[in-house]
């Protein structure tokens, strides 16, 4: 269902001062370039200025500082816009809306608890011993193995596969084609080739955290994989057994991060980054885009780097030659320093 808000109420919810009229109706949210007549834009980078100008928004999100250039549209001021346009977007999410239902061609071990608030789509899968709190979403073709556990007010989208002894609490979503508690890498090597280490633990996620599309978060060997409260990971990150990420950490896409790592509270992991097993981050670490992280960083607060950044093609073959010939350099110089030493003593 459409949903429309007054001024005020936005206001009241972003926690910001109305400059106009606070009556107005909103509809929902849009760039200052393609909104229309209804919608409340906002404006956080002082780049897109210009467009205040021009905008058809019948209103704007801005800084408290900011002086208008526009006096026919109306303005709540904030102290961070973007954070606010963050906390309006929520009032306009249609997916918070869930109607109970259990659809007939769902399938329900009867040795399931499901919660009479809960939305059940078609084709979805509970196993045995497995709970579903109250106001959950269980998306089509969901499967949720054995003795799992999902806490209320969480969303499930369709394809998402909880493998047997998954916990996720309250107020999560992972989106569609998640896969949580597939078993580790774990082999050991034999005289026939690999043993398979037998994957014995479970996954358990925190409250209020964000997983994306196709991401894979492997069970544990003996203990749990655990994802902390708040956490927020991207599409297509793989989060191998026993690995521990800490609480409001954020991890963007095509990340990979090795066995029994342990990631500390709001940290931040770029896109494509790599992260060796056994290793410990310290809190609130930040690894830059296409990095690879092979020792254990114990500062909080580090910026990690690793690999070349961007030059033209040109210039990178140059230096790839040069980088091969580090070796020989270092050789004649430290041979040069040693013979200059000689003739100054």
């Amino acid at each position: 269902m459409p949903k429309h808000y007054t001024l005020s109420e936005i206001a009241q919810h972003v926690g910001g001062q109305v400059e106009g009229d606070e009556h107005l109706q909103i509809a929902g949210l849009s760039t200052l370039e393609s909104a229309q007549s209804g919608n409340l834009s906002f404006l956080a980078n002082p780049r897109y200025a210009k467009y205040l100008k021009s905008t058809n928004a019948t209103a704007v999100l801005v800084a408290e500082t900011l002086e208008p250039p526009k006096a026919d549209i109306a303005y709540i001021r904030v102290p961070n816009p973007y954070l606010a346009y963050a906390k309006a977007s929520a009032l306009f999410d249609w997916r918070d809306d869930v109607t109970p239902h259990v659809a007939t061609s769902a399938v329900i071990h009867c040795e399931a608890s499901v919660a009479p608030t809960a939305f059940i789509a078609d084709g979805a899968v509970i196993g045995t011993g497995s709970s579903i709190g109250e106001g959950v979403y269980v998306g089509p073709n969901v499967t949720i193995g054995r003795y799992c556990h999902v806490g209320s007010g969480t969303r499930l989208e369709a394809g998402v596969v909880l493998y047997d002894h998954v916990n996720v609490g309250e107020r999560c979503l992972i989106h569609s084609n998640a896969v949580l508690g597939a078993d580790g890498f774990g082999f050991a090597p034999s005289a026939n080739g690999w043993e398979k280490i037998h994957q014995l633990g479970g996954v358990r996620i925190g409250h209020g955290v964000e997983i994306g599309a196709n991401t894979t978060i492997d069970r544990g060997a003996l203990s749990d994989t655990v994802v902390e409260d708040g956490a927020i990971i991207d599409n297509l990150v793989q989060i191998a057994h026993n690995v521990v990420i800490g609480e409001k950490t954020a991890i963007a896409g095509c990340t990979g991060i090795a066995g029994s790592t342990k990631i500390g509270a709001r940290s931040t992991l770029a896109g494509g980054v790599g992260v060796a097993g056994h290793l410990v981050l310290a809190e609130k670490t930040h690894v830059t885009a296409m990095s690879l992280v092979s020792r254990s960083v114990t500062e909080p607060g580090q910026v990690v780097s690793s690999g070349t950044g961007q030059e033209g093609h040109t210039s990178w073959k140059r230096n790839v030659v040069r980088f091969k010939q580090l070796d020989s350099m270092a050789k004649r110089i430290a041979l040069l320093e040693q013979k200059v030493e000689n003739i100054s003593s």
